[in-house]
């Protein structure tokens, strides 16, 4: 579970907060949307998650199981806030990035291998953890060729192997079908529901209909600030509108009332 309690930032004193006073929680077994028009905070929001960087106020609190059992024998929870501690971001949350950051001259299999070993998996579970993740995200006929030969749909998907290899209980997905073709789309939309029966995910997006297919839950943000959430129905309802359609256009132009 990630929960943002009064979280802001500001990158400049000059400036507008990116994001004011945002309080949302991405519940385990779930995808949460962040629905916002380009350059509404969802990004701000996202990698501050992830520990790129610090809230100027407020927090973020990720909890997550430990199955380790090395203090009471029995499985327990770990929580933490990210600017306390963001070196544990890596470890229980898996981020996808709108553009895929991979190595282009890499092959698959050796660059699963590398994020294997970034993620501090032991040398003899690497090969296991690599071979999860393949099938996981059908990237069998893929490993022997180097990144920058493939589509943007599988590149989209080493991605989402990176993000899952070392089987984090967070995952974070900015904008993650943006740019994919129709046949594409369908298979990211099954991959994110597939992974949702064991992760909290949160999910930015601009297409309403990424929404209606893939969220439990949204929040619509606008000007780095949430002005809507729930679920469709309560959404256009506390906007005064007959569609979601119409609750994000006013909540994100017009402003709610």
């Amino acid at each position: 579970m990630i929960e943002l309690k009064s979280f802001s930032k500001s990158y400049s004193s000059k400036s507008a907060p990116a994001a004011a006073d945002v309080s949302l929680t991405i519940a385990d077994g779930s995808i949460t949307g962040l629905l916002g028009p380009n350059g509404s905070g969802k990004t701000t929001i996202m990698k501050a998650i992830c520990g790129f960087h610090f809230p100027t106020s407020g927090s973020i609190t990720i909890t997550a199981p430990d199955t380790t059992g090395t203090v009471t024998g029995t499985n327990s929870a770990t929580s933490f806030t990210t600017d306390e501690n963001p070196e544990l971001c890596m470890k229980y949350i898996g981020y996808v990035p709108e553009i895929p950051l991979l190595p282009k001259d890499m092959r698959v299999l050796d660059f699963l291998r590398y994020a294997a070993d970034t993620h501090g998996i032991p040398k003899d579970k690497t090969e296991e953890a690599c071979e999860l993740v393949i099938k996981e995200c059908s990237l069998e006929k893929l490993l022997s060729k180097k990144i920058k030969t493939l589509s943007k749909g599988q590149q989209q998907r080493v991605s989402f192997a990176q993000a899952i290899i070392h089987n984090p209980p967070n995952l974070i997905l900015d904008e993650p079908i943006s740019g994919l073709d129709p046949a594409q789309i369908l298979q990211m939309r099954d991959l994110i529901k597939k992974l949702a029966k064991t992760k909290a995910i949160l999910m930015s997006t601009h297409i309403l209909q990424e929404v209606r297919s893939l969220c439990d839950k949204l929040y619509i943000v606008s000007e780095g600030k949430i002005t809507a959430s729930g679920s469709e129905e309560e959404v256009t309802k506390q906007a005064g509108t007959k569609t979601l359609e119409e609750a994000f256009i006013k909540l994100t132009q017009g402003g709610a009332e």
